[in-house]
């Protein structure tokens, strides 16, 4: 049975394929208009009567048993179709052909609600109200003009995924960080009656969900000359998934970021179903829960879907997220907070990350690399000639963000708020007496100075260099000195010292390495300050 919005105009298509649709999109990846295939039958449903294209209208239609008013049951006029199609006013037509249903990845028939029924709404705060939001309607232009709406702004429309409502908590956090940073109308997307449904169900009314989000960037566009270049679709979840569906109807679309994008029901879909990188001018992806879902548990999709694609720590295992439960739940967020955390934290921490990147422009530095092995075995460093991006909020400040081939980039974070890391290569040539056991060292600089770091474990040989690559939780700045240390906790008698003729350091995003040189040799335990040299 198709719900149709028994006041307004909606349209109803039977057929066996794919029907006219209004679902166009940047490099033609919806297509607009075609033939149906088949046999199909158009009704028009105005209040009190359904009308079949080409013909009288009856004077009444019997709905199918159990029927409420207002419902039509295309089973019940057209039993011999295959495929089904709902149309809604504005919007356009869904059908339930392939690829949105039929297939591995979406076996069940589903066809999205109606507007009326998951009943989305446009929270704009800006600047001017950044804690009481005022509501948008893509249909009344008005609002827009009663608003703190301001056309010389960029718009940055936020999307929530699964199960979450738009006036969550991380979504006006995510707005109050861009107005730390710059002038913004930052637009949550609420659409919490049609998420907090079943999945497949949810995962359908994404479509319409995406279809509004155009329309309301169309308005703008029309009615106040306003460049779709200039809005920014951010989406967690299922919410990535519905910013690629405005996307593939908004041609010359700014940007969309897709946070962690779901992957039941969208790995291995063609384009037309997904995220994809022909859905705005530049596509950036956050991946944090790219296991498998079958037997990990993995929310997300490990699937490439943006010019750049980012996976922080792997993309798998977000630190942190292994907490026990007592520790989750009893949250300074609430219960429920802290119980979503525990649940679903990996597929959390994609907005998280974003969130921190608005006020921390240069603490997601990522890599470019052929994956999460090679670079914990330090042979993606340091950032090539073109230099790397930053994952988050500043993704499209990076001078080769475009290419023909998608790009994949990895990085490590911290376990917690704050998240920022700064990755620094160091290399060192001991001197001394031969020894057994461990060598770290510490990095200070003009901005504060790093805990110590573990470069080698191992018999330390004097002329011999060891080289590794650490996270900071700062920034140093210019590198000032140097400090060494090592022990092996176990007693020799022969007091044995070690020392670092020579200490290499790199940070990953610059070209410039620091030289710091000593002489001596210290006993373990016992720090060694080397300087430039």
């Amino acid at each position: 049975m198709v719900v149709l919005s028994g006041g307004t105009a909606g349209v109803s298509v039977a057929g066996s394929g794919t029907g006219p649709r209004s679902e166009g999109g940047a490099g033609g990846k919806k297509r607009v208009g075609g033939e149906r295939q088949g046999a199909s039958v158009v009704f028009r449903l105005s209040p009190g009567r359904a009308v079949r294209t080409g013909e009288a209208a009856p004077p009444t239609h019997s709905p199918c048993p159990g029927a409420q008013p207002g419902e039509l049951s295309r089973e019940h006029i057209l039993p011999f179709s295959t495929a089904k199609e709902v149309c809604y006013e504005q919007i356009g037509c869904f059908s339930d052909s392939e690829p949105w249903a039929g297939t591995a990845a979406r076996p069940l028939k589903v066809l999205p609600w109606s507007p009326e029924k998951i009943g989305t709404r446009f929270l704009l705060y800006t600047n001017e109200n950044p804690n009481n939001f005022q509501t948008l309607l893509p249909s009344d232009p008005s609002t827009i003009e009663a608003s703190n709406f301001q056309t010389n702004r960029k718009t940055r429309f936020i999307i929530h995924g699964f199960i979450d409502k738009g006036e969550d908590s991380w979504l006006l956090e995510m707005c109050k960080n861009m107005f730390e940073v710059e002038e913004v109308n930052c637009i949550c997307v609420d659409w919490k009656k049609g998420s907090q449904t079943t999945y497949t169900q949810a995962a359908n009314n994404v479509r319409v969900v995406g279809a509004q989000v155009a329309q309301m960037i169309s308005m703008l566009s029309t009615n106040h000359n306003y460049s779709p270049s200039q809005v920014h679709i951010i989406g967690h979840s299922l919410g990535a998934h519905a910013a690629g569906e405005a996307g593939s109807r908004t041609p010359g679309l700014g940007r969309i970021t897709g946070l962690d994008p779901v992957e039941a029901s969208f790995q291995g879909t063609p384009e037309e179903v997904r995220l994809d990188p022909s859905d705005a001018d530049f596509v950036d992806v956050i991946h944090t829960d790219a296991a498998p879902l079958i037997p990990f548990l993995g929310f997300g999709t490990k699937q490439l879907m943006g010019h750049l694609d980012f996976f922080p720590n792997g993309g798998e295992e977000m630190p942190g997220c292994k907490k026990n439960a007592l520790s989750q739940i009893v949250d300074l967020d609430g219960i429920w907070e802290g119980t979503r955390d525990f649940v679903a934290c990996n597929h959390l921490r994609s907005y998280k990350y974003y969130s921190e990147s608005i006020l921390s422009p240069d603490g997601f530095a990522s890599y470019p690399c052929a994956s999460y092995r090679a670079f914990k075995s330090n042979k993606c460093f340091p950032c090539p000639d073109e230099g790397c991006p930053q994952m988050g909020h500043y993704a499209d400040k990076f001078a080769g963000r475009i290419s023909s081939e998608p790009q994949q980039f990895f990085l490590n974070t911290g376990d917690s708020s704050k998240f920022a890391r700064w990755r620094y290569g160091v290399s060192l040539t001991l001197s001394g007496k031969m020894a057994t056991g461990q060598i770290k060292v510490s990095l200070f600089g003009n901005k504060g100075n790093t805990h110590q770091f573990d470069v080698f474990r191992g018999i330390l040989k004097p002329g011999s260099t060891h080289s590794n690559q650490f996270d900071a939780e700062l920034d140093v700045g210019t590198i000032e000195k140097v400090k060494f240390l090592w022990n092996n906790n176990v007693v020799n008698p022969t007091f044995p010292k070690v020392g670092a003729a020579m200490i290499t350091i790199q940070k990953g995003e610059e070209k410039t390495v620091y030289n710091f040189c000593s002489e001596s040799t210290v006993r373990e335990d016992v720090l060694l300050t080397l300087t430039p040299c």
